[in-house]
């Protein structure tokens, strides 16, 4: 089965933004393949502003989260594997979720063919 912390975190982020507050993303920074501004990890972990106002060009997909953003005025381009997210929550109060312990699969997921599509085809008649 495929992770559901993918699911949880676009769920979470929807929640925290509908409620007009600000999304903090908790991150493993330890994790493989984690592209994070080094300098304000602490112990292991890093919290990063989601909200639209500080990223831009955000995508949370099955595999990770990534945006760009500024960094103590850099730019850079942050890359989080689904697996590194830990959490999700609201800057104002701190509600939001905390994900579950879950298996992550080291491969790439193997590509998948589309079905044939069945139904009408277009013809050109003269």
């Amino acid at each position: 089965m495929l992770p559901k912390r993918s699911y949880l975190l676009n769920a979470a982020y929807e929640w925290v933004a509908d409620n007009d507050m600000t999304p903090y993303l908790l991150v493993d920074a330890e994790q493989k393949d984690v592209i994070i501004p080094t300098e304000f990890v602490k112990d292991g972990q890093i919290v990063l502003n989601v909200s639209m106002s500080a990223v831009r060009h955000l995508i949370m997909d099955k595999d990770a989260v990534s945006f760009e953003a500024r960094f103590s005025g850099k730019p850079m381009q942050v890359y989080v594997p689904i697996r590194a997210a830990l959490a999700l929550y609201a800057k104002e109060n701190g509600d939001g979720f905390v994900f579950p312990d879950e298996e992550f699969s080291d491969e790439p997921p193997a590509p998948t063919t589309p079905a044939p599509k069945k139904g009408f085809q277009l013809k050109v008649v003269k």
